[in-house]
């Protein structure tokens, strides 16, 4: 265990791994609620906010998915703006690792990688610093929801273009019905609630 990790550890909760994916899903499940019509008619948001408000329940899923980092043998942990930030930033911290952004276009200074990719109505793309990753290095994408997968399947390809070894991706929610897990072959994959 890391001295950062040791440090951290009592601070997530009872400073041991005692939660076990069951009761994790459940205070996810408990703490999420659904908001209709957002951010377009007939969209149902899970909103995270009240899972980020408990101090304990958000706890619990950053020691969680700390667990997951060192259970593949993270070196480094990549979050997708914006929510995902707010995973990825503490788990990393919590596993005594580094972390890198990836960005929405113009947000970042310096020589930047694009990885553009389509979305149902139109196109968006993501950036990170050219120079953010050592090649080889093994990295986990964070994010809060895994839905038709394509931000998460370019956010792989901008990372194995600059020479990182995508080793997996995790996400708090998973809406399976959306097909995003056949976007993402060979990834090793952590979804604590699967709608």
């Amino acid at each position: 265990m890391t001295p950062s990790r040791a440090a951290s550890r009592g601070r997530a909760g009872d400073g041991v791994n005692s939660i076990s994916p069951e009761q994790v899903r459940e205070l996810v499940q408990s703490h999420c609620r659904d908001i209709p019509d957002f951010p377009q008619p007939g969209v149902v948001f899970k909103d995270i906010t009240p899972l980020l408000a408990d101090a304990y329940a958000f706890g619990q899923v950053i020691e969680y998915f700390s667990d997951y980092l060192e259970r593949v043998g993270a070196e480094l942990v990549v979050g997708i703006e914006a929510r995902g930030f707010i995973l990825a930033a503490p788990a990393a911290f919590h596993t005594g690792l580094g972390f890198v952004p990836l960005r929405k276009p113009g947000k970042l200074p310096g020589v930047t990688l694009r990885e553009s990719y389509a979305l149902e109505y139109g196109e968006a793309a993501l950036e990170m610093h050219e120079d953010a990753i050592r090649p080889g290095t093994r990295v986990v994408i964070m994010d809060d929801v895994l839905a038709t997968g394509g931000t998460a399947a370019a956010a792989a390809d901008l990372l194995e273009r600059a020479g990182a070894n995508v080793i997996g991706m995790s996400f708090l929610i998973e809406l399976p019905g959306l097909g995003g897990r056949a976007k993402l072959p060979a990834r090793n994959l952590e979804c604590i609630w699967t709608i």
